[in-house]
């Protein structure tokens, strides 16, 4: 990737995508060099700094590009200009002309092939995008007009341009709302360690009234429509009232099938309540944790930062040629031209070593206060002390975790781009397969995180390879599978109630301050914003306490099998925890089970792992 960014400043994108270029292939602000068959190439521009555009409102969707003759010129119209004489009194008063090279200010009104070689007018007023040199127009109506072709359900372009002057006129109540959400995920963090205990209940008799009800709802509709079907004997009537039975059966299966789990992992309920409780404590001891999501997102800001500039160079790189309208595009020839497809690869898998390097992060300061008997001697900052550890020992195993979940995204995306470009063009078994494959590398992808993730903690751990980490940690999930089910699906119910409560909050929120404007159909795009980042904000924050709640369960697992309480084994676990372990341990006795399914915990992953 580091030779596809040098091989793109060298061959001067760099200097047309900053500075700017004209439709003949003129670098602005510079002077160029002829291009062979083209008129107008090879000018003087130094005092030229800037790229106009003739008609800046005609975007070609297809070809992503504006379909306007671009000029470099001295000065961007800082007010609209309505007809060729304000074009060329422009032109004279400011010294830069606005129409084709070939055309001098005093022929704008007299030449009668000023009308295709000037701007399409009224001229909007427009100003230089910072940094790139190119006159864009002020007025939002050009951009909401771009959206209008993106956004095909809007009918009507009046209601498109009020939600955008929506958005523009409530930026400061959409900023301190998406301050709120970020506090309001915060305090929830705090909450969850002190009520972990009831609201794990809580949701549990919520999650089994409900079922209840459905089914008992379902059982007495089926009950009214059969005596008003033997009233009334009609075929919608039979219909209606087979529909009703199969839901109710269906409603009644799923009832039972969710009482048999809950009273199978009732026990391993505790357990989740127990990690959620401690994971509390590792936020108060490891406060930096929380601010993880910080940093992890800053750096991927500066990568695809990096990473859309460099595609930007790639999309000006090449040798000048000229087109079918007789102006210069530039293009790469041979095998070149495909470089931007390993740009896009570098895209996902170091996008994905990042995330690693933040679960790899995470794990080994999480490992450190775990292992830690007397948390007055933790490291000053574990979380630094992690990091440290991953750049000295632990990046090729990220590495090599992140270019596996890379391998599997990029065949589902492959087969994502194929399926929509063949929407409506491929039969129905053709769809079912695509759709079916789709489907299987995303459950494939889901499982391989999870399982790189507890690899991570295990390499934190152990100080293992990716290979014997990943082993090992799976080896870990299936013989603990029913407890691993239970954290999972009670505690990810849980983080998703709370990822919901933050953004209700922060949408009612939004409804109040919003309400001083009657036009309601301006609300509708600020709430989206603000919504979208308030789940957004929740899903980075509560993510890092799944991660920890998932860590704690890995070193439980370990800690419970080399351990055992007896003196010289002394369990390193928290208190809550312990409380976990002995409450089992009595019920196993009174059951007479005392080697039962209950019992077995873990084998070793290491020979030497006890030393851990």
């Amino acid at each position: 990737m580091g030779f596809i960014c040098g091989f793109s400043i060298a061959t001067g994108a760099a200097a047309r995508l900053l500075s700017g270029y004209d439709s003949y292939g003129n670098i602005c602000g510079q002077k160029n060099v002829k291009v062979e068959g083209i008129v107008n190439s090879g000018l003087d521009l130094t005092h030229k700094k800037y790229v106009f555009f003739l008609d800046p409102c005609n975007i070609d969707l297809v070809h992503q590009k504006i379909k306007s003759l671009a000029l470099c010129v001295s000065a961007c119209p800082r007010k609209e200009l309505k007809t060729l004489a304000d074009i060329q009194k422009f032109a004279e008063t400011n010294g830069s002309t606005l129409c084709s090279y070939e055309l001098q200010p005093s022929e704008y009104t007299t030449d009668p092939a000023a009308t295709k070689l000037c701007p399409k007018y009224p001229v909007p007023e427009s100003a230089p995008i910072p940094f790139f040199h190119r006159c864009a127009p002020v007025n939002i109506s050009c951009y909401a007009k771009f959206a209008e072709a993106l956004i095909t359900f809007v009918s009507d372009s009046s209601v498109l341009h009020r939600l955008i002057s929506g958005v523009m006129t409530s930026k400061e109540i959409i900023m301190g709302l998406c301050l709120l959400s970020l506090v309001l995920s915060m305090i929830l963090m705090v909450i969850i360690r002190y009520i972990s205990r009831v609201l794990v209940w809580i949701l549990t008799i919520l999650v089994i009234l409900g079922s209840l009800g459905g089914t008992g709802v379902l059982w007495w509709l089926y009950a009214k429509e059969r005596i008003s079907a033997s009233a009334v004997e009609t075929q919608i009537a039979k219909d209606n009232l087979q529909a009703v039975l199969i839901y109710a059966i269906a409603a009644t299966i799923f009832t039972v099938v969710l009482f048999l789990i809950m009273l199978v992992m009732r026990k391993r309920v505790a357990l989740t309540i127990a990690l959620f409780h401690v994971a509390g404590k590792v936020f108060i001891h490891l406060p930096l944790l929380v601010f993880q999501p910080f940093w992890t997102f800053f750096v991927l800001i500066l990568f695809w930062t990096y990473w859309i500039t460099v595609l930007l160079f790639l999309g000006t790189t090449g040798s000048p040629v000229p087109n079918e309208e007789g102006f210069v595009e530039f293009r790469m020839v041979g095998p070149l031209k495909y470089m931007w497809w390993y740009h896009l690869v570098g895209l996902i898998w170091i996008s994905e070593f990042i995330l690693a390097c933040q679960q790899m992060t995470v794990a080994g300061a999480v490992v450190t206060y775990y292992f830690t008997r007397e948390k007055r001697n933790l490291p000053f900052t574990p979380i630094l002390a992690s990091v440290n550890r991953l750049v000295c020992y632990h990046l090729g195993t990220v590495a090599k975790g992140s270019f596996i979940i890379t391998l599997v995204k990029i065949p589902r995306m492959i087969l994502m781009y194929i399926h929509t470009q063949l929407k409506g063009k491929e039969n129905a078994c053709a769809r079912c397969m695509l759709k079916a494959c789709i489907c299987c590398l995303w459950c494939l992808e889901k499982c391989l995180t999870y399982l790189n993730q507890n690899a991570y903690t295990a390499t934190a751990i152990n100080s293992t390879n990716f290979c014997t980490s990943a082993k090992d940690a799976f080896v870990i999930l299936v013989e603990n599978a029913l407890r691993v089910a239970a954290i999972n699906t009670v505690g990810d119910f849980m983080l998703f109630l709370g990822k919901v409560l933050i953004v209700c909050s922060t949408g009612l929120a939004g409804i109040m301050l919003l309400n001083y404007q009657r036009d309601y159909t301006i609300w509708v795009l600020p709430l989206i914003i603000v919504c979208l980042f308030a789940f957004l904000v929740a899903h980075c924050f509560l993510s890092i306490y799944e991660m920890v709640v998932d860590v704690l369960f890995l070193c439980f697992a370990i800690d419970t099998k080399y351990n055992d309480g007896s003196p010289g084994r002394e369990f390193y676990m928290d208190k809550v925890l312990m409380e976990f372990v002995e409450n089992s341990r009595k019920s196993m006795k009174e059951a007479g089970r005392g080697g039962g399914a209950e019992g077995r915990e873990l084998k070793p992953m290491a020979s030497g792992a006890s030393s851990s």
